[in-house]
């Protein structure tokens, strides 16, 4: 439990983020920066904050497959029910108990509000923002969901945890895009998280080759904390990961439509990405396999109806191909084109081609 005013310097390190431009595209956190700095701007009736915590650690090593380049890797956290569902109802069964034993009024909030739900866990004593900015716990690691219950009632407020990373920077060091520009910073534009859920555009061509097989979400930086250790106490608490969302073919993954991706991630975090984005950060993989036998999968999505997968398509296809199969399907497919970033995909695969 935390005080609503336990977060004093929160709006200078949000003000200073923000000015880096590190957000990215995602422009309600300017938007929204007033309320997530302070707490009593969201509610200002406010008087405590119940900050939660739920284990999802792994059973086994997260990055496991990430070895495995004609197959997909999908962040731990995805391979759930969708959190924010889990998390909200259970937040809402305490927030009613809460109300029904100290009376006054309650809210839940799980994510999508702007609340720093980091700064006040570790205000509320669950854990330390890690140099990965991740909240770190003694007892989980970095494998913590977190919500917030904000209530009128005066509770008395825990204290704050301390920084327990010293000189350790694995988090830093795992990084495939170099995200972190100094610990304790992310550069969300950098970050395969950011890029492969968040961002709604074409990725950056120089930061491709970095995301690997990760399709959906990365948990690099998570995996090698040393707090992991402790992260499978409390079992019988923790959200169980889904087994047939792990490993899954790319060739299979490429196939998706929009009510084949609908089904196979319906209840999932995954779904809320849509199909287009999905399938563009599955031709990333496809093309960062260097695996000729998946050509096909890129060549298929070459008349796609999104841009972004189309892009993609020709890009992966320019890495697996070889150059005259490739100057052959742009001979035909270039000419057609009538977006400017596809065009550019062909253009530079074939100077690619032209240099090898």
């Amino acid at each position: 439990m935390a005080r609503p005013d336990a977060i004093p310097n929160a709006g200078d390190d949000l003000a200073e983020w923000l000015a880096n431009g590190y957000q990215g595209s995602m422009d309600w956190m300017a938007y929204t920066a007033e309320r997530r700095a302070d707490p009593l701007k969201l509610w200002p009736e406010a008087r405590s904050v119940i900050l939660v915590g739920m284990n999802y650690g792994p059973e086994c090593d997260p990055l496991a497959d990430l070895a495995r380049a004609d197959r997909a890797t999908i962040s731990v956290y995805a391979r759930n029910r969708d959190y924010h569902d889990v998390i909200k109802g259970k937040l809402k069964e305490l927030a009613g108990f809460l109300a029904g034993r100290a009376g006054g009024d309650v809210k839940v909030f799980v994510d999508t509000a702007p609340v720093m739900e980091k700064p006040l866990a570790q205000a509320a004593g669950l854990g330390w923002q890690g140099k990965h900015t991740v909240l770190v716990s003694r007892e989980f690691g970095s494998w913590l969901f977190l919500g917030a219950i904000f209530t009128t009632v005066e509770l008395p407020a825990d204290e704050p945890e301390s920084d327990h990373c010293g000189s350790c920077r694995r988090c830093l060091d795992i990084c495939p895009t170099d995200a972190f520009p100094a610990p304790y910073q992310l550069d969300s534009r950098r970050c395969i998280s950011y890029l492969t859920i968040e961002h709604k555009g074409h990725i950056d061509p120089a930061l491709r080759e970095g995301i690997g097989n990760r399709i959906f979400g990365c948990d690099d930086c998570l995996a090698v904390c040393p707090w992991n250790k402790f992260a499978q106490a409390g079992r019988e608490a923790k959200l169980q990961q889904r087994d047939d969302l792990a490993g899954l073919p790319l060739a299979d993954l490429a196939r998706l439509d929009e009510a084949a991706f609908r089904a196979r991630f319906a209840g999932t975090p995954i779904k809320r990405s849509g199909r287009d984005r999905f399938v563009r950060n599955v031709l990333i993989a496809v093309g960062n396999s260097r695996s000729p036998e998946l050509a096909g999968s890129a060549r298929d999505n070459l008349d796609d109806a999104s841009p972004l997968v189309r892009a993609m398509a020709v890009w992966a296809l320019s890495r697996l191909a070889a150059p005259d199969d490739f100057a052959r399907e742009a001979s035909i497919r270039r000419p057609r084109e009538t977006d400017e970033a596809v065009r550019g995909e062909w253009d530079a695969g074939l100077s690619q081609s032209e240099s090898a």
